[in-house]
């Protein structure tokens, strides 16, 4: 029997999936510190995963990670919304798609 080591945070129905797969799974709940760093370090892989596949899964994997980081650090999804269009706003989006090379002081 092979034993796989993971150590890291997964989605809510990731046991109940790898039991009703008929293996077992070693769990724990993290504390808030913990969940912080690990929320983090999902977002690196999440990220990671997105640079090498380049598709709309790890899109929208990378959402659902930003929508707990901003949970866990006590905003809500509306802030975070408000927050965004209000620097939209402010500077713009990435419509355009402007590329800045150089900046010279006069």
């Amino acid at each position: 029997m092979s034993v796989i080591t993971y150590n890291k945070l997964v989605r809510d129905k990731i046991p109940e999936i790898i039991e009703n797969d008929n293996k077992i799974c070693e769990i724990r709940i993290l504390d808030d510190d913990e969940y912080l760093k690990m929320i983090d370090a999902k977002l690196d892989e999440e990220l990671a995963e997105y640079h090498k596949d380049q598709n709309l899964e790890e899109l929208a994997d990378i959402l659902e990670v930003l929508y707990a980081a901003t949970k866990a650090r006590g905003y809500s999804l509306e802030e975070l919304e408000e927050c965004r269009r209000a620097k939209a706003e402010k500077r713009g989006g990435f419509v355009r798609k402007i590329f800045l090379e150089t900046v010279t002081e006069k």
